[in-house]
């Protein structure tokens, strides 16, 4: 499954034009590298998605076969390593 897609399934991100924006800015990686939207996610991958101040970093458990999964099964698609919030550098 395409990253845009993993991340609008997973409810990661909202909206898939978002998660290509994302992408796109260099806002998200995959095991430490910048990811393209297009980039496919495999299960063990880690995703780091930078937002504003926080940095969010997931282990992907499981890639879903269809593009909608409940809401339910979207939380179990991942598991959260670790969350930080970063000060402003200036």
């Amino acid at each position: 499954m395409r990253l845009d897609l993993f991340l609008k399934t997973s409810r990661l991100i909202l909206r898939r034009s978002l998660a290509q924006e994302f992408c796109d800015a260099g806002l998200i990686k995959i095991n430490n590298l910048p990811a393209k939207s297009a980039r496919e996610v495999k299960p063990s991958d880690e995703i780091e998605i930078k937002r504003h101040n926080r940095l969010t970093r997931i282990k992907v458990l499981q890639v879903p076969d269809k593009k909608q999964v409940s809401r339910a099964d979207a939380a179990n698609l991942y598991e959260i390593v670790s969350e930080a919030i970063q000060e402003n550098e200036f």
